[in-house]
């Protein structure tokens, strides 16, 4: 709740245990989320939403902060930080340049315009070509 949504808000991604509650009940105390509350939550559940809970201070269960795109699984309390570390060392096991560049990617839509977000996954993509991996995807599209 409060800084801790905000600050969850900052991750990648958020797996939640089955009994978090998620919320920005600063309006509760006479002030507004000072740590990006207003911003990312609109960005992550919509206007209405987003105002719904800022303006009354109500709360999401993890399974309705699922459902309402701001959290992406839910797991039993005692399985959330095994799941979190398995999708972690999956992420690991990847290309880390090919990891950088697509969050750099996903992380510009939410501050460009479609046409800017487009041409900036393009040069990314372009770029990836000169790594090892994208020289891999090149010769497995054209083979050897």
């Amino acid at each position: 709740l409060g800084g801790g949504c905000e600050v969850a808000m900052m991750c990648d991604i958020i797996y939640a245990g089955e009994k978090a509650q998620f919320g920005q009940p600063e309006i509760l105390l006479g002030t507004i989320p000072g740590s990006g509350g207003t911003q990312r939550l609109t960005r992550a559940i919509g206007k209405s939403k987003a105002m719904e809970m800022i303006l009354t201070g109500d709360r999401l269960s993890a399974h309705e902060a699922q459902q309402a795109g701001l959290v992406s699984k839910v797991y039993p309390v005692d399985q959330v930080v095994e799941e979190a570390v398995k999708l972690g060392e999956k992420i690991a096991g990847l290309s880390q340049i090919a990891v950088a560049m697509a969050k750099e990617a996903v992380n510009g839509s939410q501050e460009l315009t479609l046409s800017q977000g487009c041409h900036f996954e393009k040069l990314l993509f372009y770029s990836s070509f000169a790594t090892v991996g994208g020289r891999l995807f090149q010769l497995s599209c054209v083979g050897d």
